[in-house]
């Protein structure tokens, strides 16, 4: 387009953005722009100035074509290039502007001037200059060639920092005496790029080497393609070329044929043959757009482009599914409709910036602009009404945050642009610093604790170093992946094949777990420390489809969604999973110890989870034993604030912000209140009585929690390295120890009456071994395969899988056997849980337990039956077991129901940390049963007065009126459909059961700084429990009197008693070991060592018998964690990041079930 128009018709694509120019560019006539999109930049075209030459007859008539003078983004920021108007360089750009206003000076040299440096370089050197010509070949097979080139970038003005310019060019670049690139060097002066060239063929890249790494070659045929890669310390490619035909073979004889049509610029690769022999086809249109792709197993996905802008509108999946995509003019998407009808919404103003996002579960956010000139927002507002606001630099770099609460955080960044400084509320501060090549080399917190960082020539973190100079080192192969690390003394490594896939780990104690993959880098077979196998295979399009482990034959199966429908296990069905019509996950059953367990899910119209129903059916017959369900509800601006228990009121909870919470209510009764600093920790906890008030250090560390009652009292010190150290109380002190690891090595606990010290030992991998100390005589140094064969106390024995089969008394050496050691027994179903146990004597049973789980591994039953004097005074066990049952919501157990008593836990949104215990009396809450609404309607509802059955989708509205009228918040949709049908909400309420409300004993839990509890207080505030424990959770005294019975140990774990050990969610933890039983079921993504609790208690848990968690960690999750559209709880989110609805144990099963090792990328396993 040409200027000299001051505004283009408002009908025209490009009339918005021919606005943000400047004024003087779109009037001038003499200026030409183009763009490529509406959403910009303009490309300026104009002519070079330049100096007349003296005989030259004026006016010059005007250049054959125009060169680029600039470019204009959509917000009239302008980038200009500068260009010489005179003298060797004259029409080339010598300077840039950028839009900021920072000036760049491009210095360019000529072939004489490097040829002349390179002759004065060699003399000064006392060397013989080598061949540099001063002049090259005016013409190259890729056009003409004046011999200019680029030498450095200068930065030569900055607004900001005038008077603080760079000594050196930000980068230079060196070239050989052929003209050709022959080196880059970074602002340090130190070579990053290197380069070589053919002889023969001027310009043909042969090598090339990234500083650090080896070097790249290639090799050419006569047409001048490549033929062969070769890397020295990796895989090498050989290329052939045919017509419309690619064959691409590495050095590992894998071959890729890649099959093509068109020509030049529509040449598209439309088969794909892989090394394993599958096949994959894509088709194109005329102008080269994809319109389907067929994989491996001959499924086809559709898309389909818009005609003129090619902007994918929809795209249909195999199964039939479609995704559909909308565009405003600007070709900005406007909306995007899934599979499952969802749809997400975005709005933009007249410059097209996004000023509200409408996610698919109806959670709106806006942004605020205040500068018309700038695409970053000055501010924010979410579904809750809560603003936040930025300041930004005139570079783009965040100087300002503040929260919904008015606080502020600040940002403070040097001349380079990296972040130097964090300055947050309460003091808290942290500072960063940086060598000349912008790596970071240290990080300083407010008490001026550094922890310095340290790097090899190719930029790779060699060293941390704390802030008690103790170093963990990592060393590299050549190609930047790495292969040992060392924390103290204890050192892992790894190895790679050519292709780069871990083949091999060596852990601390130097044993061995090995790798296997397929042709296409699929992991097949893994090898552990201890010998146990596990293979993987695989379907054409890579889903697992087989696994076997020690003689356990896994098969999986998939629908045309590839959604994973139901599994057999050595030929048996184990879990099925059942989805609806929008592909949302509703069912999932298995059979448990013969029983048929169930979890059943419920969704709103946004797709937000409303509820989760255990069911638990007898075999025979299929009678209903046990169902558990709770369900969530949402607030009018989408956050899960509403929690209703199985039996309980509604647990409502106050936020204030954008979900910190600030309070606790168990239907009306305000139970908890909570204060808040500005940096929204917790400072103050109220439950009737009881006040417990938290402090923190300058660094952010806890340092206080005092209780208005001063028995609980604690003080909290931190090392230099953040190493909890020592707990004060008024009753002891306990100081701990560590290794160099950070591994815990003793506790000193001393009071009035008490000076103890504990140690703990440790083999390199973490297995406990003897204490020195208390076992001087002991040779054991290490258990190679991770399996405890021994301890003090027991001996003990695995299966194949590695699972702990059977724990007997350890008799001492000398002793004399007498029979009547007790031997403990494990039994474990085909997905290595936990069934059956036994413990006998005399060859006599002491005690037998089972256990029921349901399809996702949580533990739904408990029957156990004891030794006892039966009728005739014989002892035997007890024919009828004692029975309990449980209830989850997500990962964590909110219910223990036996004959006595239900027990219901209300834990801190998202943490595993328990808040409030509610116990109900059975008797009490037999009281409470009666029918829904719905069951009612329809068992009068007959003509006739017989019973009807209600669709459906009837029932579940008819479920969400009468939760609505319980807890008196009737909607206006609910209002609105019963006006529809005639009826009014007394009409119903009249229909609908009394409720019962039963005698409750409500108290508050009181915990230590990880979740595990000390006290039960009343709603008096008195204490009605108490204990205290070892820090891997053993039991050491506990205060009883209301015989309560409190069975949470630590985050995530419930006290077995009749086999001493703790349930953990996935595994049982044995605290006398501080360690699992079984292995991990995700394996090395839960560490090195399968068995291993973490291995410093103090400041880390495993709420889930999978990973640790770092407290500080957990500490930011639960100070509110109030997610629009998210349920408040802790790893029950059924969506991906794309909001797409995920199976997430599906997921956890066929991902995390195998090795957890990524070929592409282990270095975290060093970690």
């Amino acid at each position: 387009m040409r200027g000299g128009v001051a505004k283009l018709d408002e009908g025209h694509r490009l009339a918005a953005l021919w606005q943000a120019l400047p004024e003087e560019l779109r009037l001038s006539p003499h200026r030409y722009l183009a763009t490529n999109s509406p959403q910009g930049p303009w490309w300026l075209l104009g002519w070079c100035e330049r100096v007349p030459e003296a005989d030259e007859v004026l006016p010059a008539p005007l250049p054959p074509y125009r060169v680029l003078t600039g470019l204009v983004d959509r917000f009239g920021r302008t980038q200009t290039f500068h260009r010489e108007a005179a003298g060797e360089f004259s029409g080339e750009i010598t300077g840039v502007t950028d839009g900021a206003g920072r000036h760049f000076q491009l210095v360019l040299t000529t072939q004489a001037q490097r040829a002349e440096e390179a002759r004065q370089q060699a003399i000064s050197g006392g060397t013989e200059p080598s061949a540099f010509p001063d002049t090259l070949p005016g013409y190259t097979e890729y056009g003409r060639d004046n011999g200019i080139r680029l030498s450095a970038v200068w930065l030569t003005h900055d607004p900001e920092y005038p008077e603080n310019l760079p000594a050196a060019p930000l980068v230079r670049y060196g070239w050989t005496p052929r003209g050709e690139l022959a080196a880059v060097y970074d602002r340090s002066g130190k070579q990053v790029r290197s380069f070589t060239y053919d002889d023969k063929y001027r310009g043909r890249m042969v090598a090339h080497r990234h500083t650090g790494r080896p070097e790249i070659r290639y090799r050419y045929d006569s047409d001048g393609r490549v033929t062969e890669q070769l890397n020295p310390a990796g895989l090498s490619y050989t290329y052939q070329y045919e017509k419309d035909r690619i064959t691409i073979t590495d050095s590992l004889n894998r071959r890729e044929v890649l099959h093509t049509q068109g020509e030049a610029g529509l040449k598209r690769v439309v088969k794909k043959e892989h090394a394993d022999g599958s096949v994959t086809q894509s088709q194109f249109d005329a102008v080269g757009r994809l319109r389907t792709q067929t994989d491996a197993a001959g499924r086809t996905t559709e898309y389909s482009p818009d005609v003129v802008t090619g902007l994918i509108t929809r795209i249909t999946t195999p199964d039939g599914r479609a995704s559909a995509f909308y565009y405003n003019h600007h070709s900005q998407l406007t909306s995007a409709t899934g599979p499952d009808g969802l749809e997400i919404r975005r709005e933009y103003d007249e410059w097209g910036r996004l000023i509200q996002e409408t996610a698919p579960d109806g959670d709106i956010i806006r942004y605020r602009y205040d500068n018309p000139h700038s695409d970053l927002p000055c501010a924010t507002e979410d579904a809750t009404g809560s603003r936040k606001t930025m300041t930004w630099s005139r570079y783009g770099q965040l100087l300002s945050f503040t929260d919904c609460s008015g606080y502020v955080t600040r940002y403070d960044h040097d001349r380079f642009g990296q972040m130097t400084a964090v300055h947050r509320e309460e003091g808290l501060s942290q500072y960063r610093a940086y060598d000349s090549r912008g790596q970071l080399i240290a990080v300083k917190d407010t008490q001026g604790h550094e922890t310095r960082y340290e790097y090899n020539a190719a930029g790779d973190l060699t060293a941390v170093i704390a802030p008690d100079g103790s170093r963990n080192g990592t060393q590299y192969d050549a190609w930047g992946k790495a292969i040992r690390t060392t924390q103290g003394e204890l050192t892992r490594s790894m190895e790679y094949d050519a292709a780069g896939r871990v083949i091999r780990l060596t852990s601390e104690n130097g044993s061995h777990t090995t790798f296997r993959y397929d042709v296409l880098d699929r992991l097949i077979q893994e090898t552990g420390f201890d010998g146990r196998t596990q293979r993987y295979h695989h379907d054409l399009t890579g889903k697992l489809i087989r696994s076997e482990d020690e003689g356990l034959v896994t098969h999986w199966h998939y629908d045309e969604a590839d959604r994973l429908t139901h599994r057999t296990v050595n030929g048996e069905t184990a879990e099925q999973w059942q989805y609806d019509k929008r592909g949302w996950l509703t069912d999932i059953s298995h059979l448990s110890e013969g029983h048929r367990v169930t979890v059943h899910y419920r969704y709103d119209e946004k797709g937000r989870l409303t509820g989760e129903r255990q069911t638990v059916h007898h075999p025979q017959p299929e009678a209903l034993l046990w169902q558990h369900e709770t369900r969530h509800a949402y607030n009018a601006q989408g956050l899960a604030n509403r929690c209703i228990p199985d039996s309980l009121p509604a647990v409502e909870w106050l936020a204030y912000g954008s979900g910190y919470l600030a309070g606790m209510k168990l239907g009306d009764t305000p139970l908890v209140d909570f204060t808040r600093d500005r940096l929204h920790r917790e400072t103050l906890r109220r439950f009737g009585r009881y006040e417990l008030s938290t402090a923190y250090t300058p660094a952010g560390q806890l340092q206080s929690q005092h209780l208005n009652s001063l028995q609980y009292d604690r003080d909290y010190t931190w090392n230099d390295n953040g190493e909890l150290i020592r707990i004060s109380s008024p009753r002891q002190t306990r100081s701990y120890s560590y290794s160099t690891t950070g591994r815990l090595t003793g506790v000193h606990t001393t009071a009035a009456n008490l000076d103890i010290r504990i140690p703990y030992a440790t083999d390199p991998a973490g297995n406990r071994l003897p204490d020195p100390e208390l076992h001087p005589d002991s040779t054991l140094s290490m258990w190679p395969d991770n399996r405890i064969a021994r301890d003090a106390h027991y001996l003990y024995r695995y299966d194949r899988h590695g699972r702990l089969t059977e724990k007997t008394d350890l008799i001492p050496e000398g002793g004399i056997r007498t029979d009547d050691e007790r031997t403990h027994r494990y039994h474990y179903d085909s997905q290595h849980r936990l069934v059956h146990y036994t413990r006998t004597q005399y060859a006599e049973p002491l005690v037998e337990s089972r256990y029921l789980y349901d399809p996702l591994g949580r533990r739904v039953a408990k029957r156990v039956w004891r030794r006892e004097r039966d009728l005739t005074g014989w002892m035997s066990l007890s024919r009828k077991p004692e029975v309990t049952w449980y209830g989850w919501d997500g990962d964590r157990l909110t219910t223990i129901q036996n004959d006595r008593s239900r027990i219901q836990t209300i834990y801190q949104p998202g943490s595993f940390t328990p808040l409030i215990r509610v116990e109900t009396a059975t008797g009490e809450l037999a009281k409470t049963q009666r029918r829904s609404l719905a069951d009612a309607l329809q068992q009068s509802g007959g003509e006739d007065g017989g019973s009807v059955v209600f669709p459906p989708v009837l029932v579940q509205m008819l479920d969400r009126l009468e939760s609505e009228i319980l807890a008196d918040r009737v909607s206006e949709e609910s209002r609105r459909w019963l006006a529809s049908c005639g009826l009014t909400v007394a009409q119903m309420q009249s229909q609908m059961d009394p409720v019962y409300t039963p005698a409750r004993k409500i108290h508050l839990y009181h915990c230590d700084h990880r979740g595990l509890p000390l006290a039960l207080i009343s709603t008096e505030g008195a204490t009605e429990w108490c204990a205290e424990y070892d820090e891997w959770g053993n039991l050491l005294n506990e205060e009883n009197p209301h015989q309560l019975q409190q069975l949470i140990r630590l985050p995530g774990q419930q006290y077995d008693e009749e086999s001493g050990l703790y349930y953990n969610r996935h595994r049982y933890y044995d605290p006398l070991q501080g360690r699992y039983i079984t292995q991990d079921p995700i394996g090395l993504k839960g560490g090195w060592n399968f068995y291993q609790y973490p291995l410093n208690p103090i400041s880390e848990i495993d709420p889930q018998g999978l990973n640790p968690l770092i407290l500080g960690v957990v500490a930011l999750m639960s100070c509110g964690l109030f997610s629009s559209g998210g349920v408040i709880q802790s790893g029950q989110q059924r969506r991906d990041q794309y909001g797409r609805k995920v199976n997430p144990e599906a997921d956890k099963l066929t991902d995390e079930h195998k090795s957890g090792v990524n070929p592409g990328n282990a270095a975290n396993l060093l970690i």
